[in-house]
């Protein structure tokens, strides 16, 4: 398997991570003479997710795409009211971990963390690593309060790119968080996605989820602490998953009798009629799946709700049914933040 890291250079061989495991006996003690604990657990986990629609800055010179440019802010300050704006929401959620798409790169999300903690004394840290959608130029970060201790890409092997059985995920982002509680750490991996779009994509969409399940199904299959997240774009509603459909099945983990590697929707938690994620379609677009283990609180922390937040991306009187068309026209106190609502899980430290 292939790994791409983030860019921090080490003055000497930087060897993996396993081996150090093996060679020093647990990470805590490598080169020091004490054991350093992971960040405080806290009481609620806050997992959200959010596509930001376009979360370009007006500077357009490392645009290469002409649809990057064309959706980028036409203005410093147009670009400015959406960095308030977006922090300004999520400061009234205050999720621990969000994961986001359709973000142009590092430097848009430190413009959100800055204003995040100017503003609203908010403290986020950014989690990124480049994509190569090269067509849309679009990418997925991760910002987060505390706990993240590793960050990678992963790509297929050969072999899997011979089957032809998977398509590569251009736009994705693998975190691991560890907290402390008492003696013991509670980890927790995150998947963050953004799948191909549009109803005509659904073989390719089945392809990339049967690659991103596999490479989380033995971390599910032990019983840890996974969740995948993001923008899923999928067709499928909650309770209209079936095998061979736009993907949900595969991804989780249903197209097998072994339920040992099985994820669990997290919206089916949420109400009915309060599971539409996306601003202008009656489309449930944005998910969060989430191991058996975090939904039970055999893993540290036990699910306690999920919210789909529009109240916090719609704004005046009601949704903007011409959004697209006017992203950069409507009024400011009538315009909508974005075409997606973000969607939250809350799960509870267990004593």
């Amino acid at each position: 398997m292939h790994y791409y890291r983030s860019s921090r250079r080490f003055p000497t061989v930087c060897f993996p991570f396993f081996l150090l495991v093996i060679a020093f006996g647990q990470l805590g003690s490598v080169g020091f003479g004490q054991d350093w604990p992971a960040d405080r657990a806290p009481q609620e986990l806050k997992i959200a997710t959010w596509n930001l629609e376009w979360f370009f800055d007006d500077f357009k010179a490392n645009n290469r795409s002409d649809v990057a440019k064309e959706q980028s802010a036409p203005s410093r300050e147009e670009w400015e009211w959406r960095v308030g704006n977006f922090a300004a929401a999520i400061a009234k959620f205050e999720p621990t971990i969000l994961a986001v798409q359709e973000i142009e790169d590092r430097g848009v999300m430190q413009n959100l963390t800055k204003v995040l903690k100017e503003k609203f004394n908010q403290s986020y840290r950014v989690a990124f690593i480049d994509g190569f959608d090269s067509g849309t130029e679009q990418d997925v970060a991760i910002i987060y309060k505390s706990g993240l201790v590793e960050i990678a890409r992963r790509e297929q092997n050969n072999r899997m790119f011979e089957s032809k059985e998977f398509y590569n995920l251009s736009k994705h982002l693998i975190t691991r968080f560890e907290w402390q509680q008492g003696d013991r750490v509670i980890p927790l991996t995150l998947l963050n996605l953004h799948l191909r779009a549009t109803a005509d994509a659904a073989e390719l969409r089945q392809k990339q989820t049967k690659l991103a399940h596999e490479w989380m199904r033995r971390a599910i299959a032990r019983g840890e602490n996974v969740i995948i997240i993001g923008d899923l774009n999928v067709e499928e509603s909650v309770g209209e998953v079936k095998q061979g459909g736009d993907g949900m099945h595969t991804l989780l983990g249903l197209d097998t009798s072994d339920t040992s590697d099985d994820l669990v929707d997290v919206l089916e938690r949420a109400p009915a009629d309060k599971r539409r994620t996306h601003l202008i379609l009656d489309k449930q677009f944005d998910r969060i799946l989430a191991t058996p283990s975090m939904m039970e609180g055999n893993g540290g922390y036990r699910f306690r709700s999920i919210e789909v937040l529009s109240q916090w991306n719609i704004r005046g009187e009601g949704p903007d049914e011409d959004h697209w068309d006017t992203r950069y026209t409507k009024d400011y106190a009538e315009r909508d933040l974005s075409d997606h609502h973000p969607v939250m899980a809350t799960f509870e430290l267990v004593p």
